[in-house]
Order: structure tokens, then C-alpha cells, then sequence
């Protein structure tokens, strides 16, 4: 098994991501799980530099797309272009057609061109003039916004926040890894370079790898007993889907992994259970006139749901 790559891309992307390791770790974590990352927090934050960082570090191929008002579906997905000295239509790839997508500032384009993004990462596939051409393995996409309420932003549909596997958010560091980070600033020029220290077999592995590990039933049910608490919650208008089901059993699988076992406890869920549900959840008018937050509201329904206990002969 390739658990020890963990810690070594964790310890790489610690170069130049100082003070942020449960971000790090959660990062990991959605790209073994094979899901896409949202990471929403205010400008200068290091939001990119984690992208970037973590893209170099799996040794992957990457592509950043800079979402504008002015960006194109095309400008993602490609286009056919007709070539004279063939008669024929040759189709030029996008930004999309990589292993790793940055696309930063996502929620500054306009609704259609957020839109090109969701074939591409719900079906792994884009289709451009009726033909469609499938992306590489593996395929991540890591997108960073701004707080909804900042200037020139548009709110992602649900239908697409859905598609995020997790959603992040980095925070202000502390005074001192600031100043661990200062340090390494003005002491080297060149301190967010970092080497590969996986490839894309490696991580093509891993990913199968984690596949593997396995869920007991009580786990399931725990998840399940979660889930349908946030589709009949008078707080919730909105509840989580059967893709975030999914998405939190293959998460735990995947924090189980990294921590190097075979089998998924109840501290697993728990520690995945908010980057992968809260940003699914939408709160009800109700919840606006009783002052509750997705915050307290999960924590209703994880006070009221019982945690599995899972003897050692059933892990």
C-alpha cells in the first residue's frame, strides 16, 4: 500500500503552505477520494498557492483557468476549428483537458461558463459539437472563490456545489506561522518551489487503493441516519443528496486510509462530515427566524444520532 506517499506529499506542500494542515490534509484526502475541491475564503489567503502547490506535488499535469466576466464556455471546454488545407474540423482542446484544473475566482464568470464545468466533473468527459472527448485520469478540479457577498461575484447553483466533493476554507494564519511565513519570504526568493514526490501512476494507486478499504454496516447506516436527518429538518430547505451519501462514505474511506488502515471508524466520518455536507445544505426560512446556523443545526442532528460502536472482530 502507498500510505507513507501521504505523508511525504503532506510534508512537501508544508514548504511553502505553512500552519495549514488539516486544509492540506483535506485536500489529499478529496483528490485519493477522486473528488473536486472548493476552497471559498477571502483574497490573499494562499487559496491558489495551495492548488498550485498540491498540483506540482502529485506531479500531475495541471492547467489554471482565470475566470473573468468575459470568460468563455469555450475558453474550458475548447472548440472545433475548421482547418482549410484539410476540409475538416479539428477540435482544439481547453484548459479542461488536464489532470489538475485551478480555476480560480470560479464565481466571477457568468452562470453559462460556470455551467461547462459540469460534465467535466460529474461524467469526466466534455462534449464539444456533438462529439465528445474524455478527460485523463486522474482528474481533479480545484476552485477557489471569493465570499458570495464580495464585488462582481455570481452564487454557484446548487446543482454544481453538489459536484464539489468538499468545500474549504483557508482562514487568516496564525501570528506565528505568519511570521514562519515571512521568514521563508525574505530568506529565499524561490521558497514555493517544490519537487514531485508522487506521479500519476502513484496516484491513479492510490486512489484504487482506497477503494478497498472497507465499510461496516453500522457505518453505513450511521451515514445514512445523518443524511436523511437533513432532509426532514424543519431548518433545512434544502437537505443532502444521494451524491453527498456517497461522497461521505468514499471520504471516510479515504481519511481512513491516510491514516493508514483498512477500515473506516466513526472518527473518520466525523472528521470529514463538514467539508462534504455543509455547503449542500441550504437553510429554511424557519431557521432565519430562530437564528440558527448549519453549524447548530448539524449539531442537533449528530447529537441526536447515535455513533456506531464497532467491536474489533468487525472493523
Amino acid at each position: 500500500m502507498n500510505q507513507n506517499v501521504v505523508g511525504k506529499m503532506i510534508q512537501n506542500m508544508e514548504k511553502v503552505i505553512v500552519g495549514k494542515k488539516e486544509v492540506m490534509e483535506l485536500a489529499v484526502i478529496t483528490l485519493l477520494a477522486g473528488g473536486h475541491l472548493l476552497l471559498e475564503d477571502v483574497p490573499g489567503v494562499g487559496k491558489t498557492t495551495l492548488a498550485k502547490t498540491l498540483a506540482k506535488t502529485v506531479g500531475c499535469g495541471f492547467s489554471r483557468i482565470q475566470f473573468t466576466p468575459d470568460t468563455l464556455p469555450s475558453d474550458v471546454t475548447g472548440v472545433s476549428m475548421y482547418r482549410a488545407q484539410t476540409e475538416s474540423f479539428e477540435y482544439v482542446k481547453g484548459s479542461v483537458m488536464n489532470q489538475v484544473i485551478l480555476a480560480d475566482e470560479i464565481n466571477r464568470a457568468s452562470p453559462k461558463t460556470q455551467a461547462s464545468l459540469l460534465e467535466a466533473m460529474e461524467e469526466r468527459q466534455v462534449t464539444v459539437d456533438g462529439n465528445t472527448y474524455p478527460l485523463p485520469n486522474p482528474f481533479m478540479v480545484i476552485a477557489t472563490q471569493n465570499p458570495i457577498d464580495y464585488l462582481g461575484t455570481y452564487h454557484l447553483p446548487e446543482a454544481q456545489l453538489d459536484r464539489f466533493f468538499m468545500k474549504v476554507s483557508m482562514g487568516y494564519p496564525a501570528f506565528d506561522h505568519e511570521k514562519e511565513m515571512v521568514a521563508h519570504f525574505l530568506e529565499d526568493l524561490e521558497w514555493k518551489r517544490v519537487e514531485a514526490v508522487a506521479d500519476e501512476a502513484t496516484i491513479i494507486a492510490m486512489q484504487q487503493e482506497v477503494c478497498m478499504v472497507k465499510v461496516h454496516e453500522d457505518i453505513v447506516t450511521y451515514v445514512l441516519k445523518l443524511v436523511e436527518a437533513t432532509r426532514n429538518n424543519e431548518f433545512l430547505s434544502l437537505g443532502a443528496s444521494p451524491r453527498a451519501t456517497l461522497a461521505l462514505l468514499q471520504a471516510a474511506r479515504a481519511a481512513a486510509y491516510c491514516e493508514n488502515r483498512n477500515y473506516v471508524i466513526p472518527d473518520d466520518v466525523l472528521k470529514v462530515m463538514k467539508p462534504v455536507l455543509w455547503h449542500r445544505l441550504i437553510l429554511s426560512t424557519e431557521a432565519g427566524m430562530s437564528h440558527m446556523s448549519v453549524d447548530k443545526v448539524m449539531a442537533q442532528i449528530k447529537a441526536k444520532t447515535p455513533v456506531p460502536v464497532l467491536k474489533s472482530s468487525s472493523k
